[in-house]
């Protein structure tokens, strides 16, 4: 329980954080700490979560507890790292889609992967057990942030918590932005999605736009290929996820899977 905790406040952390890189109005539907106070409070606040996700990290009782704090270090920098990739992304114009799966891999699914780690070493999982573990958190993770930025320009913005089309807005390169450049080849419709990238965004009150840039996505079966790519990872994590015993944990961990592939929000 310590160390879920610890996973939580290590998530909040991030987000924290991350709201005030993106400038973000919105969290789950409720004012960022940046925006209900101020910029200061919100570091300070994310600096103070860091460390009391440390302190409850620490009470966990476990013989591993030198591997658990080495799994949850080695995750908070990769999850910096994976951010500062994300931000220096949005200024560059020549981002792969293997660069962008590299960033998500950093970023999004080395916390699923870190939860994964410290739960299998604090249950004395055995090294092949930790690594399959891991690589069904990881691949999770990945197909977590796909269906984000599906979520993005797809979900209902009461229901997804915050304001549809975010990412175009902050000039993000998602999956679907970057799927567009490679496959949009008609020319007004590729002068729209670069006019995304080469302007690093669009206007938060450009609906126009937003829909215009949506239509496009459906016309040339980005949102369709974002899809595939979501069950694609889920598919891989389940492989990995069916190597270990039967078990009421291990089926909550398969309708975990499912979920996300259906989530709304």
């Amino acid at each position: 329980m310590n160390a879920a905790v610890a996973m939580e406040m290590l998530h909040n952390f991030t987000l924290v954080h991350d709201d005030i890189m993106d400038n973000a109005d919105t969290r789950r539907g409720s004012q960022t700490v940046h925006k209900k106070w101020n910029e200061n409070v919100a570091i300070l606040t994310g600096d103070h979560l860091i460390g009391l996700a440390y302190s409850y990290l620490l009470k966990t009782k476990s013989d591993k507890t030198q591997e658990i704090l080495k799994a949850f270090t080695e995750g908070i920098i990769e999850v910096c790292e994976g951010q500062s990739f994300d931000k220096e992304f949005e200024e560059r114009k020549d981002v792969s889609l293997d660069e962008y799966i590299m960033m998500i891999r950093k970023k999004t699914a080395k916390m699923l992967e870190t939860s994964a780690i410290v739960g299998a070493l604090i249950g004395n999982g055995n090294t092949e057990q930790v690594e399959n573990i891991r690589n069904y958190a990881a691949n999770i993770g990945l197909a977590f942030q796909i269906q984000d930025d599906l979520l993005d320009i797809t979900a209902d913005e009461t229901e997804f918590g915050k304001k549809i089309g975010g990412d175009l807005v902050e000039g993000k390169k998602t999956y679907l932005l970057l799927k567009a450049m490679e496959s949009v080849t008609d020319e007004k419709d590729r002068s729209k999605i670069m006019n995304i990238v080469n302007k690093t965004g669009l206007s938060p009150n450009d609906t126009v736009a937003i829909s215009e840039i949506k239509n496009i996505y459906l016309k040339y079966g980005i949102i369709d290929s974002a899809q595939k790519e979501i069950e694609h990872y889920t598919k891989l994590a389940d492989k990995y996820l069916n190597t270990l015993s039967e078990g009421e944990s291990k089926e909550r961990l398969k309708w975990f899977s499912g979920m996300l592939m259906g989530r709304s929000f």
